[in-house]
């Protein structure tokens, strides 16, 4: 496999923009889902994030502040053909790093039941019941490396 690159991307860049298609290729249309033009209006507050491989995205995920502390870490999707290569923990760890120089000490998330054990793998803790977004399961987890 050739190099995996991880970097920022930029809001409504055309990198950004792919991302958005790989979200929706990955995350929404399997649940009949897409973006509203407002839920993509309002992501130029976020960090977003792309692993590229020969210059070809195939994974990312956005990163939103909540406050000075804490991030929310967003629509993680890998390509189909990639998933299973360690991208998506590559890209955790990435968020991870990217936190702390940032001086976050806390990233929370919302895992669908089906990716739990992927956050649990990478120690991150359950916080909440299960409850029901975007029609299917999740679990409200984080990694607080505060205090």
């Amino acid at each position: 496999m050739s190099e995996l690159v991880i970097r920022l991307v930029e809001f409504q860049s055309p990198e950004y923009q792919e991302t958005v298609a790989l979200r929706d290729k990955i995350l929404r249309q399997p649940l009949g889902l897409s973006f509203s033009q407002e839920e993509l209006d309002g992501e130029g507050n976020q960090f977003h994030v792309a692993a590229f491989i020969d210059d070809r995205i195939v994974g990312c995920m956005s990163l939103l502040p909540i406050d000075e502390k804490h991030l929310k870490m967003r629509q993680v999707a890998v390509d189909h053909e990639q998933q299973g290569q360690g991208i998506g923990t590559r890209l955790v760890s990435y968020a991870e790093e990217f936190a702390i120089k940032k001086g976050f000490c806390c990233i929370e998330l919302h895992a669908r039941k089906v990716s739990k054990q992927f956050y649990d793998d990478l120690a991150y803790s359950t916080i909440s019941d299960e409850f029901t977004e975007v029609g299917i399961p999740h679990y409200k987890m984080e990694k607080n490396w505060c205090s």
